[in-house]
């Protein structure tokens, strides 16, 4: 009998939801586009691989912290789906947002660019990145809307342990391919072309997940 207990789609959703924060702009990932512009490659995959390990960190702690107080207040889990909408739907008014002020950048002929970081090493850019990720607001929303997507009170001991073996493998990959891609000058240029659209594909995401972890309170109260 396998120790995994719950069914496959519960991790491929709250992973995918995951990928899907990992990949949109933010201090880790402008850290990351920042070294890999500033410093080259090898400093960029440090900073990847300390973005997998804080991942872990806080998927752990958020994880379990979260399996107590369900198990000791089985109500908690409602309170804590609306508080997830509540985040989603602030995640999505700051993309929307941020997509209007990127469009209207673009029209003035005025793109944003990350602030790039030069003579870092592969140790200086992991240490960078495990700073930002445990100062950073943006993963303390996404980890406790995380505890209402994945079932938390439903996982055991090796549910727990794969989804964040997985969370870590989900943002260090991400973080690799910006490592990699943005060490050329052609994808740092197609990147920030490209950066409003990606906004306001996140914020119509974000806004579509919270409508429908919303509809999961019907069946929680």
């Amino acid at each position: 009998m396998s120790p995994i207990t719950l069914p496959a789609a519960d991790f491929l959703t709250a992973w995918g939801f995951l990928a899907m924060n990992v990949l949109t702009p933010g201090p880790n990932v402008l850290n990351t586009i920042a070294l890999a512009i500033g410093s080259g490659r090898r400093a960029a995959l440090g900073a990847a691989l300390g973005t997998g390990l804080a991942i872990t960190g806080w998927c752990l702690g958020m994880v379990l912290g979260a399996s107590a107080l369900i198990a000791a207040f089985p109500l908690a889990r409602v309170g804590m789906t609306l508080i997830a909408v509540g985040l989603l739907v602030w995640f999505a008014s700051r993309y929307l947002r941020r997509a209007v002020t990127g469009f209207a950048a673009r029209r003035r002929g005025e793109p944003e660019a990350p602030e790039a970081r030069r003579g870092a090493r592969a140790r200086d850019g992991m240490v960078r990145a495990l700073s930002i990720m445990m100062m950073n607001p943006k993963a303390l929303t996404t980890w406790l809307t995380m505890t209402a997507v994945f079932p938390v009170a439903r996982a055991g001991a090796w549910d727990i342990a794969l989804f964040c073996v997985g969370a870590c493998v989900v943002a260090g990959v991400i973080h690799a391919v910006y490592a990699i891609a943005f060490s050329t000058e052609a994808a740092a240029r197609g990147f920030l072309k490209a950066a409003p659209w990606i906004n306001a594909g996140v914020g119509l995401f974000f806004a579509g997940f919270a409508a429908t972890l919303a509809a999961t309170l019907f069946r929680l109260i």
